[in-house]
C-alpha cells in the first residue's frame, strides 16, 4: 500500500500547472465559432471536473497535498480533446483516436509535468489514461486504482450535470460533438437495454443512436464508486432529468427503477468512505 507522502504536488506546482492548462487551451482558441465552441465547452468542463473532484475530496477527509494531486488530475484529464476536436472536428473517439491516450502524449510531448517527481507523474498519467476506459486494471496498485476511481466519480458527476441541462435545449442550440455525432432518432438499441438490464458494461463502439448514450449515462451509476458521489447524484436529481428524455417504455422504466433502488442504497452505505489512498 502506497504512504500518503508518496505523492508531492505544491501549492507553487499547482499554480504553475493552472497557468500552463489555461495558456495552452488558449492556443486552441478559434474565429471558427463551432471549434470554439468546443474548445470552451472542454475548457468549462476540465474547471468543473476539478471543483467536483475537490468536493468528493473534502468529504472523504484528503489530505491537502491530495487534494492538490486530485485538482491537477481533474484539470488535466480531458487534456487531449483540445487537440482532438481541432485536428478531427469530433469528441467520438471511434471516430478520431482515444482521448485518454492522447492527452498522455500531449503532457510527455509538451513536458508538463516534468517539475513533479517520477511517481507523482506516472500516477496522473495512468489516472487520465483509464478515465475513459471501461474499467481500470485490476492489477494497478491501490493508491491509483483510489485516485482513478475518483476522477471517474468526478467527471462523470460533470458530465450529469452537462447532459441533464443539455437535452432540454431547442435543437438550434444542440451540438452534435456533445452527442458524440449520434443519430438523435427514437428508438433504444435492443443490446443497449438488455445489456443494463443484466449488469453488463456497455462500450462506447456499441452505441447505435443518441438514446442509447442516455441509457448508457444513467447505467454510469453502477461505475460511481464513492458514497458523497452517490448522494449527489441522489440530492440532484440527474437519474430523473435523464430519464425523462428517454422513450416510454416498460424496460426503461424497469431499468430505471432499478438504477434509483441502487442509487439510495448506496447512497447510505457508509463502507464506501472506508476506501483509503493510503
Amino acid at each position: 500500500m502506497a504512504s500518503q507522502n508518496q505523492y508531492k504536488v505544491t501549492e507553487s506546482d499547482l499554480n504553475n500547472l493552472k497557468q500552463w492548462f489555461s495558456r495552452y487551451v488558449q492556443s486552441f482558441y478559434s474565429t471558427d465559432p463551432v471549434v470554439q465552441q468546443n474548445i470552451v465547452l472542454k475548457e468549462k468542463h476540465s474547471l468543473r471536473v476539478c471543483d467536483e473532484i475537490m468536493n468528493i475530496g473534502k468529504q472523504l477527509d484528503l489530505s491537502q497535498n491530495n487534494l492538490r494531486l486530485v485538482e491537477v488530475i481533474a484539470l488535466f484529464h480531458d487534456i487531449g480533446r483540445f487537440e482532438q476536436f481541432t485536428r478531427y472536428k469530433t469528441f467520438a473517439d471511434k471516430k478520431s483516436e482515444n482521448h485518454g491516450e492522447l492527452g498522455v502524449k500531449v503532457l510527455q510531448q509538451e513536458k508538463t509535468l516534468t517539475a513533479l517527481d517520477e511517481e507523482t507523474r506516472e500516477l496522473i498519467l495512468k489516472a487520465i489514461s483509464y478515465h475513459n476506459r471501461l474499467n481500470i486494471p485490476e492489477d494497478e496498485s491501490s493508491s491509483c486504482i483510489y485516485f482513478s476511481k475518483l476522477l471517474r466519480d468526478a467527471d462523470k458527476l460533470d458530465i450529469f450535470n452537462l447532459v441533464s441541462t443539455y437535452y432540454y435545449l431547442g435543437d438550434s442550440e444542440r451540438s452534435t460533438a456533445v452527442e458524440l455525432d449520434l443519430p438523435d432518432t427514437p428508438t433504444v438499441s435492443d443490446e443497449i437495454v438488455n445489456s443494463v438490464r443484466d449488469g453488463k458494461m456497455i462500450g462506447m463502439q456499441q452505441l447505435r443512436s443518441l438514446n442509447d448514450f442516455k441509457l448508457l449515462q444513467m447505467a454510469w451509476i453502477y461505475d460511481i464508486n464513492y458514497q458523497p458521489t452517490f448522494q449527489m447524484i441522489q440530492e440532484r436529481g440527474y437519474i430523473k432529468k435523464i430519464r425523462d428524455v428517454l422513450p416510454a417504455s416498460n424496460k426503461i422504466d424497469q431499468i430505471y427503477y432499478r438504477i434509483l433502488h441502487h442509487l439510495k442504497k448506496c447512497s447510505e452505505f457508509s463502507d464506501f468512505n472506508q476506501l483509503s489512498p493510503i
